[in-house]
């Protein structure tokens, strides 16, 4: 039996392994917030979690798949639930089946396999049950094929012959075993037999004629005799015991497929259960093959921010289609992080067959997702913040292939204007050049304003916007980039009474965050801001 929730033809592989650069990936866009979100304190949940987003597909067709499973799965959430409870209790309940001392004979094999199949029995007639009650509530391809399966195998006769055959081998009536003499008269061709029919006969009670059975009694102190017999029967349900034991590991390992493939769905209910709570939007994005090279979103937020905080974020629009670069520049604190991870996570949750939090996407499925984040000053790092940057930029190369996205975020902001805009130039037309499309957050004004009056350029400019009076929307609309990302306001909030200090490169494009004093530097951030 297959479960066939996730792939059309094939099972899901909670072992495979994650793709490169998932470690940077990870605390980039703050995915673990989503994980735990999704897990619930559910360590299985979380794992299946991390591999589904993780390792997304690139198929349009089998991200729709997923898709209708999991519209399925929020249009009846308690039968779905109900479904994961029984294989989770039935994989639960088989582990606490104890094995006992002589595990290693047939007849202490065969007695954990006869009570493994009836724990198994039961939790199939409960799975039968959901389906005959609620197999038309479903209209997926998933679950529609899934309780038809359920049905066809999972039938009245099925369910009496198991029945039939776990009562006979408990050998109530003792062993039936035939053999023959082989070499050296030892035994050999040991058969487990039907037993004789229960109800005895006049010719069995009448000893008439010849009688071709013997009957050997064996002394109870006769231990010898007693183990010689004991080592005879395990002769004849030697190979019936493995057949059930195999028998019950094959259910077995469909109760944990089943576990595995629906604790994507229960976790990808519960994280939406709690964005509905809040009155966030989600949506089912239209999934377009990587060739297109198309984003166009209405209303895309940060689903990890939305997670985190008590009040409901700013949503974007964005229609990048045709655009391999997006820049996005304008006021510090405005949203343009936050906006960035949204674009990530969008980009997870759509090709793992998620729901996405917009009111509207249509995307092309990528080849891989990367980021190059700036990093805070760590004290361990035997090289400066330059070279630790190149080295990161040099291994996502090694990496990325056509057809990827990366998302970086103020890099190469370490070094002055001039150098920091000059190699991220050259790392952005060189990955533009192979075919990867480029998300690219930063102060950098010489290296916007290059690409910005580059007629050959296709891209997309997003800047943050700005109040006259200062105040932050945190949206991003079109609009070409400015020599200036207004950090005298963040420093009137934070240092309210004190004028702004002169600074020589203000008009530069250089950032114009002044730092506090160590001990006293403070963040100062509205819920939607990154």
């Amino acid at each position: 039996m297959k479960a066939y929730l996730m792939y059309p033809e094939r099972d899901f592989d909670a072992e495979q392994h994650f793709p490169p650069g998932v470690e940077a990936l990870t605390q980039d866009l703050e995915l673990n917030t989503l994980l735990n979100a999704m897990a619930g304190g559910d360590s299985l949940l979380f794992e299946v979690a991390s591999k589904a987003l993780l390792c997304g597909m690139t198929d349009p067709a089998a991200i729709t798949y997923r898709q209708q499973v999991l519209r399925d799965c929020l249009a009846q959430p308690a039968v779905v639930r109900e479904i994961y409870a029984i294989a989770v209790q039935a994989v639960a309940e088989e582990k606490r089946i104890w094995w006992g001392i002589g595990s290693r004979y047939p007849s202490a094999i065969l007695n954990r396999a006869v009570n493994v199949m009836n724990l198994f029995v039961a939790a199939l007639k409960r799975l039968r049950d959901l389906a005959d009650c609620h197999a038309p509530d479903f209209s997926s391809d998933g679950f529609t094929r899934f309780f038809a399966m359920i049905g066809a195998e999972l039938g009245d006769d099925y369910f009496a012959l198991v029945a039939d055959h776990l009562k006979r081998l408990k050998f109530r009536d003792g062993v039936l075993v035939s053999a023959r003499l082989g070499e050296g008269n030892t035994g050999t061709g040991y058969v487990l037999r039907r037993p004789r029919p229960t109800r005895r006969g006049l010719a069995d009670l009448v000893p008439i004629g010849n009688r071709s059975a013997y009957t050997l009694t064996i002394s109870d102190r006769d231990e010898a005799g007693a183990r010689a017999l004991a080592e005879l029967s395990d002769q004849g349900i030697n190979h019936v015991a493995n057949a059930l034991a195999q028998s019950a590991d094959h259910i077995l390992s469909f109760f944990r497929l089943l576990r595995t493939e629906l604790a994507f769905y229960i976790g990808a209910l519960n994280a939406h259960e709690r964005l509905a709570a809040k009155g966030e939007p989600t949506c089912f994005p239209v999934p377009l093959p990587p060739a297109e090279a198309a984003f166009s979103a209405a209303g895309l937020y940060d689903p990890c921010l939305a997670l985190t905080v008590s009040s409901k974020v700013t949503g974007n629009d964005i229609s990048a289609d045709s655009k391999p670069l997006v820049m996005i520049t304008g006021a510090n604190q405005g949203g343009k992080s936050t906006f960035l991870r949204s674009v990530g996570l969008a980009q997870l949750m759509m090709q793992s067959g998620m729901y996405v939090a917009a009111t509207a996407l249509k995307a092309s499925a990528c080849q891989g997702l990367f980021t190059h984040y700036k990093r805070e000053e760590d004290a361990t790092m035997t090289s400066g913040k330059l070279d630790e940057e190149l080295a990161r930029m040099s291994d996502i190369t090694g990496h990325i292939t056509p057809g990827s996205i990366l998302l970086c975020n103020e890099s190469f902001a370490s070094t002055n204007e001039r150098e920091g805009s000059e190699i991220a130039r050259q790392v952005v037309r060189a990955v533009l050049d192979a075919g990867i499309r480029v998300f690219f957050v930063t102060h950098l004004h010489d290296l916007a304003r290059s690409f910005y009056t580059e007629p050959t350029a296709a891209a997309l400019f997003l800047r943050a916007e700005r109040q006259p009076d200062g105040r932050r929307t945190y949206r991003l609309a079109v609009g070409e980039p400015l020599p200036t990302s207004h950090g005298e306001d963040v420093y009137q909030d934070v240092f309210a009474v004190l004028p702004m200090p002169h600074h020589p490169r203000r008009h530069m494009g250089a950032p114009e965050t002044i730092p506090a004093p160590e001990a006293d530097r403070t963040r100062v951030q509205d819920p939607g801001s990154p």
